[in-house]
Protein backbone atom coordinates (compact mmCIF):
# COMPACT_ATOMS: atom_id res chain seq x y z
CA UNK A 1 0.00 0.00 0.00
CA UNK A 2 1.05 3.74 -0.35
CA UNK A 3 1.81 6.36 2.09
CA UNK A 4 -0.96 8.56 1.56
CA UNK A 5 -5.03 8.45 1.76
CA UNK A 6 -6.90 6.94 -1.20
CA UNK A 7 -10.10 7.67 -2.02
CA UNK A 8 -13.24 6.42 -3.08
CA UNK A 9 -12.86 2.91 -2.64
CA UNK A 10 -9.09 3.22 -2.63
CA UNK A 11 -8.55 5.66 -5.67
CA UNK A 12 -5.64 7.64 -5.26
CA UNK A 13 -7.67 10.32 -6.67
CA UNK A 14 -8.91 12.87 -4.13
CA UNK A 15 -12.69 13.62 -4.02
CA UNK A 16 -14.12 16.27 -5.79
CA UNK A 17 -16.39 17.09 -8.88
CA UNK A 18 -13.90 16.21 -11.81
CA UNK A 19 -13.52 12.69 -10.47
CA UNK A 20 -15.75 10.47 -13.06
CA UNK A 21 -17.60 7.20 -13.24
CA UNK A 22 -14.12 5.12 -14.30
CA UNK A 23 -12.03 6.21 -11.81
CA UNK A 24 -14.22 4.85 -8.91
CA UNK A 25 -13.45 1.57 -7.73
CA UNK A 26 -15.33 -1.77 -8.91
CA UNK A 27 -15.17 -2.90 -5.10
CA UNK A 28 -18.38 -3.81 -4.05
CA UNK A 29 -19.94 -2.60 -1.27
CA UNK A 30 -20.97 -5.96 0.29
CA UNK A 31 -17.36 -6.49 0.24
CA UNK A 32 -16.02 -3.90 1.51
CA UNK A 33 -18.70 -4.27 4.48
CA UNK A 34 -18.06 -8.07 5.04
CA UNK A 35 -21.87 -8.70 3.68
CA UNK A 36 -23.09 -6.81 6.53
CA UNK A 37 -25.83 -4.39 5.99
CA UNK A 38 -26.35 -2.68 9.22
CA UNK A 39 -23.74 -0.77 11.39
CA UNK A 40 -22.88 -2.74 14.72
CA UNK A 41 -24.30 0.52 16.39
CA UNK A 42 -27.00 2.91 15.20
CA UNK A 43 -25.18 6.33 13.95
CA UNK A 44 -27.49 9.03 12.91
CA UNK A 45 -26.32 10.96 9.46
CA UNK A 46 -25.32 14.13 11.90
CA UNK A 47 -23.50 12.28 14.04
CA UNK A 48 -20.09 13.67 13.88
CA UNK A 49 -16.98 11.77 13.26
CA UNK A 50 -12.86 12.88 14.25
CA UNK A 51 -10.15 10.74 13.69
CA UNK A 52 -8.46 9.11 17.08
CA UNK A 53 -5.11 8.63 15.04
CA UNK A 54 -2.74 11.26 15.49
CA UNK A 55 -1.27 12.56 11.94
CA UNK A 56 2.11 10.72 13.15
CA UNK A 57 0.95 7.36 13.73
CA UNK A 58 1.25 4.53 11.00
CA UNK A 59 -2.26 3.38 9.39
CA UNK A 60 -0.62 1.87 6.13
CA UNK A 61 -1.71 -1.70 7.34
CA UNK A 62 -5.38 -0.65 7.21
CA UNK A 63 -7.91 -0.79 4.57
CA UNK A 64 -8.08 2.27 2.29
CA UNK A 65 -11.32 3.11 3.39
CA UNK A 66 -10.13 3.47 6.93
CA UNK A 67 -7.11 5.08 5.42
CA UNK A 68 -9.30 7.51 3.79
CA UNK A 69 -11.62 8.38 6.60
CA UNK A 70 -9.37 8.36 9.06
CA UNK A 71 -7.54 11.34 6.81
CA UNK A 72 -10.74 13.33 6.56
CA UNK A 73 -12.15 12.77 9.94
CA UNK A 74 -8.33 15.10 11.02
CA UNK A 75 -11.35 17.68 10.86
CA UNK A 76 -14.90 17.13 12.60
CA UNK A 77 -17.37 15.87 9.99
CA UNK A 78 -20.30 14.32 9.78
CA UNK A 79 -21.07 10.56 8.85
CA UNK A 80 -23.01 12.39 5.46
CA UNK A 81 -19.94 14.25 4.89
CA UNK A 82 -17.94 11.68 5.10
CA UNK A 83 -20.25 9.36 3.04
CA UNK A 84 -20.61 12.30 0.60
CA UNK A 85 -17.09 13.22 -0.25
CA UNK A 86 -15.85 9.63 -0.51
CA UNK A 87 -18.90 8.54 -2.87
CA UNK A 88 -19.05 6.04 -0.46
CA UNK A 89 -22.75 4.62 0.15
CA UNK A 90 -24.29 5.73 2.98
CA UNK A 91 -24.95 2.23 4.64
CA UNK A 92 -21.30 1.42 4.15
CA UNK A 93 -20.07 5.02 5.93
CA UNK A 94 -22.04 3.65 8.59
CA UNK A 95 -21.00 0.85 9.01
CA UNK A 96 -17.40 1.53 8.97
CA UNK A 97 -17.47 4.04 10.87
CA UNK A 98 -18.98 2.34 13.83
CA UNK A 99 -16.68 -0.49 13.10
CA UNK A 100 -13.98 2.13 13.21
CA UNK A 101 -15.19 3.45 16.63
CA UNK A 102 -15.55 -0.01 18.34
CA UNK A 103 -11.83 -0.19 16.97
CA UNK A 104 -11.09 3.10 18.87
CA UNK A 105 -9.63 4.61 15.24
CA UNK A 106 -12.37 7.17 15.45
CA UNK A 107 -14.43 9.22 17.85
CA UNK A 108 -18.17 9.27 17.12
CA UNK A 109 -20.20 12.52 18.95
CA UNK A 110 -24.01 11.60 18.89
CA UNK A 111 -26.31 14.33 20.31
CA UNK A 112 -29.08 12.57 22.88
CA UNK A 113 -32.63 12.95 22.34
CA UNK A 114 -34.33 14.61 24.81
CA UNK A 115 -37.74 12.49 25.66
CA UNK A 116 -37.33 11.54 21.98
CA UNK A 117 -37.25 14.87 20.22
CA UNK A 118 -33.68 16.23 18.48
CA UNK A 119 -32.57 19.65 19.58
CA UNK A 120 -33.78 22.22 17.81
CA UNK A 121 -30.53 23.64 16.89
CA UNK A 122 -29.23 20.18 15.81
CA UNK A 123 -31.96 19.84 12.99
CA UNK A 124 -30.94 23.76 12.04
CA UNK A 125 -27.60 22.69 11.53
CA UNK A 126 -28.42 19.50 9.93
CA UNK A 127 -30.78 21.23 7.65
CA UNK A 128 -27.42 23.99 6.59
CA UNK A 129 -24.98 21.26 6.19
CA UNK A 130 -27.74 19.71 3.64
CA UNK A 131 -28.27 22.64 1.65
CA UNK A 132 -24.59 23.36 1.37
CA UNK A 133 -24.17 19.74 -0.20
Amino acid sequence: MTGGPLYPYGSSAPPGPELDEESSSLVRPYAVTGGRTAPRTQLALEALVSSAMSAHQDVSSLTPEYQAIISLCRQVRSVAEVSALLRMPLGVARILIADMAAEGFVHVHQQRLDAGKPDQNLLERVLSGLRRL
